[in-house]
């Protein structure tokens, strides 16, 4: 069960993500200029869609499952500072209410033991034990 609920955990964390990232590919123009509007470089935009996408996939695989749910809780804190601060509107404050909830699902999954659970990581820790 634990291995299973792991990878579940997994999947339903990265799709955000993985689909966030999409979204931005799709919405290329729309995305970099919201992000210029709140003071970040659009030329930043390709690195945060690596990100999110390569970070949502290694997330599912369980792939340096550790490095990419802390960069990936990093990054939730700092957009939901950026982009999600205004507390005057309720919409934004559940954004940055979500996204700090995100990044604490994100250390606990950091925190964690990858050992006996569906994941590249566990496997190469089988492999390298023996």
């Amino acid at each position: 069960m634990q291995k299973f609920s792991n990878l579940a955990g997994r999947i339903l964390i990265a799709q955000i993500f993985l689909l966030a990232g999409i979204n931005k590919i799709s919405g290329y123009a729309g995305t970099q200029g919201y992000m210029e509007a709140m003071g970040i470089p659009g030329a930043l935009l390709p690195l945060v869609i690596v990100l999110e996408v390569g970070g949502g996939l290694a997330l599912i695989a369980g792939w340096q499952t550790r490095l990419v749910s802390l960069a990936l809780a990093g990054f939730s804190i700092v957009s939901a500072i950026i982009f999600h601060a205004d507390f005057a509107d309720q919409t934004m404050m559940i954004m940055f209410m979500k996204n700090f909830a995100i990044a604490g699902g994100l250390l606990v999954l950091a925190a964690r033991d990858m050992k006996d659970t569906i994941s590249i990581d566990n496997r190469l820790l089988t492999r390298a034990n023996g």
